[in-house]
């Protein structure tokens, strides 16, 4: 038995040294990290913390965009937003970069299967199934990509609410009827899982995208049995945050629901928000489980990842788009081959970072210069460091954007009309206090290098 074991080792160490591993990438919609009220003392999350236990676990990793298609256009590409030119949910990025060669395109090149179930590039045409499918470049990033849609008995909720009685028609929850696989997650869980087993020895990228917790907030109704309402005590902000412009947070349609809710549906809507979590953290399980059953964690890279933060109450918002820290920074979670598990780091990380990193681990040439560099010497020792800052952008129309710098201690933002806000994170980690009038030095060098960035593409 001691000889098959090793022989079975060197055979998977073989196969990695050849630069062929696979790639596992899996994304969360809308998922934020840690922090806050949404802490992992409140939230019920197993199998993230078993992926944790095999990987590295990055503390501060930051998207380009706090969006769900400007935030995956930039990591599949490992372009920034100001690059891309993606900056909203209404253009393909084959529409923006026809020619692009996208991560799971460039694997797929180099002669690996390559397929995507779920939402990995954003998904259009709300629930269109041919619509969104016109978004997922099935052909250039992939031999194949499939979308999923609720069943007849999941789309029955047994309790649920409207909390803005329509005026944010996402604004809803729904306890479902049914089995986890009724709701699109568990299908894409089952659809990623067979396509692991019919691959083999072949080596393959695999987009696992899940579509939870984004909104609307339904889940079967046992994950919600796993919060009783009166438990959960949502975020509310310290009588002393320094207000913001509108810019910044609380703007529009979304704001004036947002200021309209009381403590009661603040605590619905976090229930329901940790209710599809848990749903989704059990999908999780099921493609975990699957590499466990074929011994595959020797010879592949699995990356998991959220698509940008969440506000969950902080500033009383409920949704993503701003250059708070609860936007921009995200869950990722790197488990590689011949890396150590169970480890931690605080270095700073972008999302643009994967793209050199798979390319790294698989030994291809990088077709473009990414905005990014490979996170390999974080992942062989976790207090290494690639770089000194992490960049966000939000746009708010054609004329107006913001520009976000987050150092080790600071957050700066800059807005293209001149006014910034500063938060010290030594001394303020919610971002509760804007102290950029003491701190002269400080905004100027941290300015110089907001506008070293490359200039935003129309």
């Amino acid at each position: 038995m001691r000889t098959l074991t090793f022989l079975l080792t060197v055979f998977a160490a073989s196969i990695f040294a050849q630069g062929q591993p696979n790639v596992l990438l899996i994304m969360a919609d809308d998922l934020r990290d840690f922090g806050g009220a949404f802490t992992k003392e409140v939230v019920k999350t197993p199998n993230l913390d078993r992926l944790r236990a095999r990987g590295t676990t990055f503390e501060r990793a930051y998207v380009q965009y706090p969006v769900c298609n400007p935030s995956r256009s930039s990591l599949l590409t490992g372009l920034r937003a100001e690059q891309t030119g993606i900056v909203g949910n209404d253009k393909p990025l084959r529409q923006k970069l026809p020619d692009i060669v996208t991560l799971p395109q460039l694997c797929k090149e180099a002669g690996w299967q390559s397929h995507a179930f779920g939402k990995i590039y954003h998904l259009g045409g709300g629930n269109d199934v041919e619509a969104r499918q016109r978004w997922v470049d099935a052909g250039r990033s992939w031999h194949t990509a499939q979308d999923f849609d609720a069943t007849k008995v999941g789309r029955r909720m047994l309790t649920g609410r409207d909390l803005t009685s329509g005026a944010l028609k996402w604004c809803v929850w729904g306890a479902a009827d049914g089995t986890d696989d009724d709701q699109p997650d568990g299908q894409i869980a089952a659809a990623t899982v067979a396509k692991i087993q019919e691959l083999g020895d072949k080596p393959w990228f695999i987009g696992c995208g899940f579509m939870k917790p984004h909104d609307p907030f339904i889940a079967p109704k046992k994950y919600f049995d796993l919060y009783p309402i009166d438990t959960l005590k949502p975020w509310r902000d310290p009588t002393d945050t320094t207000p913001v412009r509108k810019d910044s947070v609380g703007f529009g349609d979304y704001g004036k629901a947002f200021g309209k809710f009381t403590p009661q549906e603040w605590r619905e809507l976090f229930r329901a928000y940790c209710a599809a979590t848990s749903y989704m953290d059990a999908q999780l399980g099921r493609v975990l489980d699957a590499l466990d059953k074929q011994g595959l964690w020797d010879k592949t890279i699995v990356i998991f990842v959220g698509d940008h933060g969440y506000h969950t109450g902080e500033r009383q918002w409920w949704n993503k788009n701003t250059l708070f820290e609860r936007s921009c920074r995200a869950p990722l979670i790197i488990a590689a081959p011949w890396m150590k598990g169970g480890q931690t780091t605080r270095s700073l990380a972008e999302f643009t970072d994967l793209y050199p990193t798979v390319a790294d681990f698989c030994s291809l040439k990088l077709p473009h210069v990414t905005a990014g560099s490979s996170l390999r010497p974080v992942l062989a020792n976790p207090s290494a460091s690639i770089k000194e800052a992490a960049f966000t952008l939000v746009t708010r129309g054609p004329k107006l954007h913001g520009q976000s710098i987050r150092t080790a201690r600071w957050r700066f933002t800059l807005w293209s009309d001149g006014q910034s806000e500063l938060y010290d994170h030594d001394q303020d980690p919610e971002e509760l206090h804007n102290v950029a009038d003491r701190h002269g030095p400080v905004v100027q060098d941290l300015t110089a290098r907001i506008k070293s960035l490359p200039k935003l593409t129309p």
